[in-house]
């Protein structure tokens, strides 16, 4: 499964690095271009801290997490279930991970654009490693649930 696993890493990777370096050189920074009126735009900022602007200026703290959580799920990788749906969780996660630690890595800062409106709410701008790192969390909590990790229990694997 790690080969799939670091493919899929490297190809999420390079989709979120080439969608930053997109956003950063067409729109200038702070500006927003509105795709859907009073629904998504893209809006270019630097992100100093993690997700909802939560340790704003936590560079360090936040890198040192990354790589933590990296170690973590390549230890754990082995112990789930060759099967498509922890491929792509693993895989989701880890490409997620490494494109904001890149990104933190090479500029102090996270680049985030995608801005959503929804009930006159404006979600934080986020860019498409969180999405990856969301789905993934989702994949594997799945997996875990449904037993497909192999330390599942067979009481669970029955249901």
């Amino acid at each position: 499964m790690s080969k799939k696993v670091l493919g899929l890493s490297l190809i999420i990777f390079i989709l979120d690095q080439v969608s930053k370096a997109i956003i950063s050189a067409f729109i200038k920074l702070n500006d927003s271009l509105s795709i859907i009126k009073n629904f998504f735009s893209l809006t270019y900022i630097n992100n100093n801290g993690a997700s909802f602007g939560i340790l704003q200026n936590g560079k360090v703290f936040l890198i040192i997490l990354s790589l933590i959580a990296i170690l973590i799920l390549i230890r754990y990788l082995n112990s789930f279930k060759n099967n498509t749906k922890n491929i792509f969780g693993f895989g989701l996660l880890i490409g997620g991970i490494l494109g904001n630690l890149s990104d933190r890595l090479l500029f102090g800062y996270v680049r985030d654009f995608l801005d959503f409106k929804i009930l006159n709410y404006n979600f934080p701008v986020f860019n498409l490693a969180d999405t990856f790192i969301v789905i993934g969390v989702f994949l594997l909590i799945i997996a875990i649930i449904k037993g497909e990790d192999k330390s599942g229990s067979s009481s669970r694997k029955s249901k």
